[in-house]
């Protein structure tokens, strides 16, 4: 089969270690010491030596690495009117982590395009280093907006019922992919937790105790991304990532994809899959049984996490399990690791060396399964 177009067998889930000099010039940035005129100049930098990596290194689907972000999800949504980034969630299991918190404290609103800027110098800084590459833009799921506060951090003023909310949550969304698709964008990749957090009982239960119907709750996500994307044109593609937490080579949740499959593969109308599946929290194939066939998952059997080098022979193993699920077998899979290096500026726990290290051999692995020719 053909794959969608920005994906490939050898993917990434887009985000890569920062450099000392972006986290000191953030750092410069924080304390007075410099402006944000200058750290764009250093990002600027650092983003064309990534990019030039990628492909010197053998990816074809090119990020800047997210190393314009904290996070992976709070530096794109606090530029939408009505979102405001309050205090913490409270500690999450089993590392002890609190994250921010996002609150809805007004109206939503879409004021200006969020990423046409670095798409833009991201598309230009491939351009002049030949490569033969797609340029991909990775941003926050929309259910990052809802999940982790519900109710309780959406103002009953601005949206005493639900639904307008989730209305409008759509629709700024469509109006960035708009603004990214008139820039040339044709591929974007949502990256959302809260799907596989709803296979983690513990997390269900936490979201019981906001008074969520989990019965309903994936339903209601997938129609909130489906809105969200349903204006795209049909030469931009999307894909969708899922996750159970990646900070400083931590974890959040455990839980096969079980409780949420039919949602997720049968009514979910993006193109590709990204999916976690480096260790055993992530279950067993046999969701992929699910997966219509004009669709594709890249599984991410590889850890981002670790410093050492995965198994060849197990990778490959794996690929070929899931293969037997699959129904239309190795044509319907990618390979990549199960989230970026960095989903937060701290990065994992391994150095850039070990981290290319680990890109060149999926790269050789992807090749040995499917072919020299990795967009096939």
């Amino acid at each position: 089969m053909v794959l969608p177009h920005g994906v490939y067998r050898a993917d990434h889930v887009g985000s890569f270690l920062r450099p000392k000099s972006v986290l000191d010039a953030r750092e410069a940035v924080a304390n007075d010491k410099s402006t944000h005129e200058e750290l764009r100049e250093v990002e600027n930098k650092a983003v064309t030596d990534v990019a030039s990596k990628q492909i010197a290194n053998g990816i074809r689907s090119i990020t800047d690495g997210e190393y314009r972000r904290a996070y992976f999800h709070l530096d794109f949504l606090q530029h939408l009117s009505g979102i405001e980034i309050k205090g913490q969630t409270g500690l999450i299991r089993p590392h002890g982590f609190s994250p921010p918190v996002l609150a809805v404290t007004g109206k939503l609103g879409h004021p200006k395009a969020i990423q046409v800027d670095d798409f833009n110098f991201l598309e230009k800084t491939i351009k002049e280093n030949g490569g033969a590459a797609t340029t991909k833009v990775c941003i926050p799921s929309p259910t990052m907006v809802h999940f982790r506060g519900g109710r309780a951090s959406i103002d009953i003023q601005a949206y005493p019922d639900l639904d307008p909310f989730f209305e409008d949550l759509a629709r700024v969304y469509q109006e960035e992919l708009d603004s990214l698709y008139k820039a040339g964008c044709r591929f974007v990749q949502l990256d959302d937790t809260n799907l596989a957090y709803l296979c983690d009982p513990e997390m269900r239960k936490l979201a019981e105790d906001r008074n969520e119907d989990l019965s309903t709750l994936p339903r209601k996500y997938a129609e909130l991304i489906n809105a969200a994307i349903s204006k795209r044109p049909a030469d931009m593609k999307i894909g969708i990532h899922l996750c159970r937490g990646n900070y400083r080579s931590k974890w959040f949740a455990s839980g096969g994809y079980e409780p949420v499959a039919e949602v997720l593969f049968k009514e979910l109308n993006v193109d590709a899959y990204f999916l976690e599946y480096d260790d055993a929290r992530s279950g067993d194939f046999k969701p992929l049984r699910h997966l219509p066939e004009h669709k594709v998952v890249v599984l991410g059997l590889m850890s981002s996490k670790k410093n050492s080098l995965d198994d060849k022979a197990e990778i490959i193993e794996r690929l070929k399990q899931a293969a037997e699920i699959a129904p239309k077998g190795l044509a319907q899979l990618c390979l990549s690791h199960q989230c970026g290096f960095s989903s937060t500026v701290e990065g994992n726990e391994l150095s850039e060396e070990e981290q290319w290290a680990k890109v060149r051999l999926e790269v050789e692995i992807a090749k040995e399964i499917w072919g020299d020719d990795l967009s096939k």
